[in-house]
């Protein structure tokens, strides 16, 4: 365990020294890598000193507690003691959190996709609700939104709608959204005020470089056509819509937001780069021990995972059991308790279950 913190710290240290060396400045690519090994060792590294420190705090003041003092320093001394004895079981645990194996896909980008499910006409409308929250959301984490494909209605919400998020850490906040959003409220067009029940799937893809994923053109059966859709103003006049079918796997993928057919063609290649980059991970996930798996998923699409209810002012997670009372604000972009609630439950499940807990012994 202490192995593994010195020889982070030495690394650490090694490449401030390599960072200041102009034959490493000069080369853009290994000071890209080394600033990005540089980061990720960061916050590790510094909870280490935070653990040498506080260890010594408490060295010291039980070496103190050996010598004759009088009451009132001695008291002093022992809640000092205390607290350092405390905070030290603190920096123990998020040193333990630091130590599990890191998601490869954390730092990636996203593609969310937004479907419309039960509910007819709300549950586009809910679409549309939620692709306003996770827009809002990337705004305030200072992230980059933009639209791959959209399949909007006359009402002004979405049958379907696929965007992409950049930014830092953006799959390692929204892999947990993935699944079946549920809302109840009270429709405009219901005269009688009778709360509907509508559904929503939300799929969320680490977005993959051509690298990661083997594409052979081979495969492809790429179709043109004239696009359509609520009120384009340049719907069904030229072929610029993609629709590619990779053919190994029977996926489709259909681009048609922009008015360039090789600008769609591009976005629904980013799409499909990541639906079998998704695939691959699933097949890959399917052959891990069930007992190693959390409870909080990433990918089941199948799965209720949360209820927004307008009546109530409400959002439940279900997988976590968590209730707040704040479902404008949240609708508004205000996620991080939620996310933050999340990704708790999921480190805590990953310690328990494992997580190569015998390495990350204090």
């Amino acid at each position: 365990m202490f192995d593994k913190l010195q020889a982070a710290e030495n690394r650490y240290e090694e490449i401030n020294h390599k960072l200041s060396d102009p034959a490493v400045i000069e080369n853009q690519n290994e000071y890209r890598k080394l600033m990005k090994e540089h980061a990720e060792l960061e916050e590790l590294v510094n909870k280490y000193g935070e653990y040498k420190k506080t260890n010594q705090e408490i060295a010291d003041a039980k070496e103190l507690l050996n010598e004759k003092l009088d009451k009132d320093f001695r008291d002093m001394v022992e809640s000092e003691l205390k607290e350092a004895e405390e905070k030290l079981e603190q920096i123990k645990k998020e040193i333990k959190i630091l130590l599990l194996p890191k998601d490869p896909n954390d730092d990636k980008n996203v593609i969310v996709e937004i479907r419309g499910g039960a509910g007819g006409d709300e549950a586009s409308l809910f679409a549309g609700d939620l692709f306003r929250m996770y827009t809002k959301y990337a705004e305030k984490c200072g992230w980059k939104t933009e639209i791959l494909d959209s399949n909007p209605n006359e009402i002004g919400g979405f049958k379907e709608i696929i965007f992409a998020i950049e930014g830092n850490g953006a799959y390692s906040k929204l892999k947990f959204e993935s699944g079946v959003h549920r809302v109840q409220r009270i429709p405009e067009t219901e005269a009688n005020g009778r709360i509907h029940t509508s559904t929503v799937t939300v799929a969320v893809l680490p977005e993959v470089e051509e690298v990661d994923v083997e594409i052979n053109p081979n495969d492809l059966r790429i179709d043109t056509y004239r696009a359509s859709g609520a009120g384009g103003q340049h719907i069904n006049k030229t072929e610029s819509a993609i629709r590619i079918t990779h053919i190994p796997t029977g996926i489709v993928v259909s681009c048609q937001d922009q008015r360039s057919q090789h600008k769609n063609k591009d976005k629904a290649m980013r799409i499909l780069r990541s639906k079998l980059y998704e695939m691959a991970q699933e097949q890959q996930a399917n052959e891990i021990a069930q007992s190693r798996k959390t409870q909080v998923g990433t990918g089941d699409r199948s799965e209720r995972i949360r209820t927004y209810n307008f009546p109530q002012g409400r959002i439940t997670d279900h997988r976590i059991g968590l209730t707040l009372y704040k479902i404008d604000s949240i609708l508004d972009g205000d996620l991080d308790e939620v996310i933050d609630a999340l990704i708790t439950t999921s480190q805590t499940e990953r310690l328990a279950n494992g997580g190569n807990d015998d390495d990350i012994t204090l």
